[in-house]
């Protein structure tokens, strides 16, 4: 099983604003602007790194602006089995977007942990640099 962190959304009350402020501040480069599940998502590298600015103001204080942050697999239906033996209690199933099939596992502390794998054979050209 090989598993590595991907990246960090956050949400943002003026996307525009957070934009300039990774890209001034650190260097940030946006590889991909576009709607993912029903809002803007702004797909951004930083160094190594990947983060995802969400286009919407936070909505859980609980949470600050940290939306979730991502683990990808090469095995996401045997790991969710083996999560939901351990007792881990999903609000969703495995949701498949063709080239990226993710679900969201709740952690403690009211974390928001995306679990994905990616289809690299599925996968547009123009992501294969966020999704490597």
């Amino acid at each position: 099983m090989a598993n590595h962190l991907h990246h960090v959304q956050i949400f943002a009350s003026d996307v525009e604003k957070s934009i300039r402020f990774y890209q001034d501040i650190f260097g940030g480069r946006v590889l991909m602007d576009t709607e993912i599940s029903g809002a803007r998502n702004i797909l951004m590298r930083i160094g190594n790194g990947r983060l995802v600015i969400y286009d919407q103001p936070p909505k859980d204080s609980g949470r600050g602006s940290i939306h979730h942050f991502a683990i990808q697999t090469d095995d996401l239906e045997g790991n969710v089995e083996r999560m939901k033996r351990k007792g881990i209690a999903f609000k969703k199933d495995i949701a498949d977007n063709g080239y990226i099939k993710y679900i969201m596992v709740p952690a403690p502390d009211n974390i928001l942990v995306e679990y994905f794998e990616v289809n690299k054979a599925m996968l547009p050209e123009e992501y294969a640099e966020f999704f490597e």
